[in-house]
């Protein structure tokens, strides 16, 4: 049998494989699992480092309420209002009574019985009642509910004032504070909301208490260590 070689030339070239389609659709840049991977995921860290980036500068955290003082480029808490509350025996209880929108704050102040009793402080200065306590409640991460108000002397050792508080149950940290002759200070963490909170100076002033005791007599001799040992 003859065979036509042009023939079948033209036919072979004319006849293209079936795979060749294929492959032309499977090319790695039309996948779309390439594109979600190669461009998908670097794109979102970009965006997330940006907003992250903007989110840290925006909306810095709040700075912590309390007596500091720079020396140099050294800062210190300065504790010498809670010492005077302390030498002085100061104490208080505060009343939260809400009514509506607002909280009708009652504070008693009290002084040793020895000062009442006398007429005089503990420093030998005369007794008296401040016209007016400057009173803080600071939320323990949210600046924009710290409340900073005054509460006016009354009768007796009875102060009164109003306030707007934040009704979210949350931390917060309550000063009461004299910015008279005797700059004292009164603080105390508490969860609110809360009716009644007692006010007490910082034991941490306490010399006696703060000194360990002394414990020599009761430590073994070396005599009786060495009759142990035996």
């Amino acid at each position: 049998m003859r065979v036509n070689l042009g023939y079948l030339f033209i036919i072979m070239s004319n006849t293209t494989p079936p795979h060749n389609n294929q492959q032309s659709h499977d090319t790695w840049y039309t996948n779309p699992l390439m594109l979600i991977f190669v461009i998908g995921l670097p794109a979102f860290v970009v965006i997330a480092c940006i907003f992250f980036v903007f989110y840290s500068i925006k909306i810095q955290d709040a700075t912590v309420r309390d007596d500091w003082y720079m020396d140099g480029k050294t800062l210190y808490q300065d504790a010498s209002r809670d010492q005077l509350a302390y030498d002085l025996g100061v104490s208080g209880v505060m009343r939260l009574n809400k009514s509506g929108d607002s909280t009708q704050v009652v504070f008693e102040l009290n002084y040793p019985k020895e000062s009442l009793a006398s007429g005089k402080l503990s420093d030998g200065t005369p007794l008296n009642y401040p016209k007016t306590l400057s009173v803080s409640i600071s939320h323990a991460t949210d600046k924009s509910k710290d409340r900073d108000f005054v509460i006016t002397h009354q009768t007796a050792n009875r102060y009164t004032g109003k306030v707007v508080l934040d009704a979210t149950p949350a931390k917060y940290y309550l000063q009461v504070s004299n910015a008279g002759t005797h700059n004292w200070r009164l603080l105390q963490p508490e969860n609110l909301p809360k009716n009644n909170i007692v006010f007490l100076p910082l034991t941490s002033f306490n010399a006696t208490q703060n000194n360990l005791p002394d414990q020599r007599d009761k430590r073994p001799s070396s005599a009786t260590s060495q009759n142990a040992g035996k």
